[in-house]
Formats: structure tokens, C-alpha cells, sequence
């Protein structure tokens, strides 16, 4: 029998549910035919691949070692398709973007309708999520690039440094209340008697925060917890309360403006993510340019050095 990628797409199924039934569901055949499918491909390696004898179908080691090889070979294969159909006059293209929920609020607007006026035969897809899901994302091939925060980055990862993000207390412009002269720091002990809004606790940014409130010994007074950055740039701009965010969230918010705080809050790295070796296709090495173009021309601070790996 010949070597057909269906036959390696449908090993990797019944690996992944672990069932016949619910994987012949997800490929739409059926389970008589993805069952006979699969011992072709037993036949034709000279192994057997799959464990049925429990209540749920496993992987043999033999199966274990072939799979890895099959997901790598899919994956190139799909990285090679994407390499003929990107045109290098990027008359065409697609890019698939996975960033923190925090760049939405001052980067993706700007960097897609640079994108979109430099090159408007280019597609984007953008995923918002956590940075354990980008690094995996990337390394499954899902994503092109990633943005994200420089750490202690998972193996195959490359980081490149972007800018440094610095943080503080972001306002209403026109609010009323107790409040600094602009660009002068607020104590942060000031934070003890202000209300705040705050992402909710699955966000790092918060984290980040509360490490911080925690280190001065604030207790800060939180009336609202929202999931989504732009809820609370909408809650700060019309009401009392403040927030601590990006100073960049306010780049495009005329209604909102920074306070920095005494001590500051600590800068995190910005970083540029995507899969050592991976192919680079024409629309995302744009999209690096223009990435770069933005963050000199918002004069962000330039990169602190990268953690030791």
C-alpha cells in the first residue's frame, strides 16, 4: 500500500481522542473504514501502532515514536504550502498573530491598519491568550508569530526584544478628584485611599500588579474587576475610579492620561515570538518591520536586556 497523508492524519486522530468513534466523528468518515485505514498503515510500517485491547485506544511506543515524526512531517508540509501560496510581492498573503490581551488595547489597532495600507491583500488572524498557550501555539505551528513577555521561555522558542513596557496609574483626563500635576509621580501609598479598577485575576498584568501593591504594602481599595482591558478604559473614562495599565493604553485615549508612581511599578520586556527555524513568510516579515517602524516612532523605551536562558 502506498503512504497517503490521510493515513498519517488519521492515526493522529484516534491518538489524539483516544477513541475510534469520536475520531472517525471529527473526520467525518466512517468508523469501519478509519479502522481499516489505520492497520493498512500498521501493515504497510511493519508495526503495530495502537494498543486496542483497553477501554481506551493508546499508542504503542512504536506508535508514541511514529506519531512525533507524523506531526512534524504535517507540519512541515503545511509550512511549505504556505511558503508557495505567500507571494513575495505580498500582493497576497496570511498571518496568523497570537498576543497577550493587554497589546490589544495599544497595538493591534495601529499595527493592522499599517499593515492593511502598506499591503491590503493581506490577511491577519489574530489570537488573543496566555503566553503558555502562544509558546505552545507556535511550536504546533498555530501561530506565525507571537507577542508577548520575556521569561524563562519554552524550548525551540526565539524571543526577540521589542521594547520595555512601563506601567502606572491611568486616569480620566478631564475626571475631578485628588490628583498630581501631569508627569508628576504619585506616591504610591496615595493608592491605599483610591478606588481602583482592576483586570481580573487571570490576567499576568494583574499579577504583576498585586506583586507590586504587595511589595509597598498597599492594600489597594478594588471596586471593580473587569476581563477585558477595554471595559476598564471605558469604566476609568467615565468615572471616579482609576486603574494601573500600560502606560501605552493611553496612546490613543485622549479621555485617559498616565500617572506614574513613586516607587515605579517594575518595566517588563516586550518580545517578538515564533518557533526557532520556522519558516518565515513574506507577510510576517512585514509585519516585523512594521512592528519595528511603530515602536520607534512612539518613542517606547528601548528593550532591557533579555533574562539569561
Amino acid at each position: 500500500m502506498a503512504l497517503e497523508l490521510r493515513h498519517l492524519r488519521y492515526l493522529i486522530a484516534v491518538a489524539d481522542h483516544g477513541s475510534f468513534t469520536r475520531a472517525a466523528e471529527e473526520l467525518r468518515i466512517s468508523q469501519p473504514t478509519l479502522s481499516q485505514q489505520v492497520r493498512q498503515l500498521e501493515r504497510t510500517v511493519g508495526a503495530q501502532l495502537l494498543d486496542r485491547t483497553g477501554r481506551a485506544v493508546r499508542l504503542t511506543d512504536a506508535g508514541a515514536t511514529y506519531v512525533r515524526y507524523a506531526r512534524g512531517a504535517l507540519r512541515d508540509l503545511a509550512a511549505a504550502e504556505r511558503a508557495v501560496t505567500d507571494l513575495a510581492d505580498l500582493s497576497r498573503g496570511h498571518l496568523r498573530l497570537a498576543l497577550t490581551p493587554t497589546f490589544t488595547a495599544y497595538l493591534v489597532g495601529p499595527l493592522t491598519a499599517a499593515l492593511h495600507a502598506d499591503h491590503p491583500g493581506i490577511t491577519v488572524e489574530v489570537r488573543e491568550t496566555a503566553q503558555d498557550r502562544i509558546e505552545a501555539g507556535l511550536l504546533a505551528d498555530d501561530h506565525d508569530l507571537g507577542l508577548a513577555f520575556d521569561r524563562a521561555h519554552l524550548p525551540g522558542i526565539a524571543a526577540a526584544p521589542l521594547f520595555t513596557e512601563t506601567l502606572g496609574l491611568v486616569m480620566a483626563a478631564d475626571g475631578t478628584g485628588d490628583r498630581p500635576p501631569a508627569g508628576e509621580p504619585l506616591p504610591v501609598w496615595d493608592l491605599a485611599g483610591r478606588r481602583l479598577a482592576l483586570l481580573s485575576g487571570d490576567f499576568a498584568t494583574r499579577g504583576h500588579v498585586d506583586a507590586y501593591l504587595s511589595a509597598q504594602g498597599v492594600r489597594p481599595d478594588v471596586a471593580v474587576e473587569a476581563n477585558s482591558v477595554q471595559a476598564l478604559t471605558e469604566i476609568v473614562r467615565r468615572t471616579p475610579l482609576a486603574t494601573v495599565l500600560p502606560d501605552a493604553v493611553t496612546d490613543d485615549h485622549p479621555h485617559l492620561r498616565p500617572v506614574p508612581l513613586d516607587p515605579a511599578i517594575p518595566p517588563r520586556t516586550v518580545v517578538l515570538l515564533r518557533r526557532e527555524s520556522a519558516y518565515e513568510s513574506p507577510a510576517a516579515r512585514a509585519f516585523t518591520g512594521l512592528l519595528r517602524r511603530l515602536v520607534d516612532a512612539r518613542g517606547y523605551r528601548p528593550a532591557q536586556a533579555l533574562s539569561s536562558r
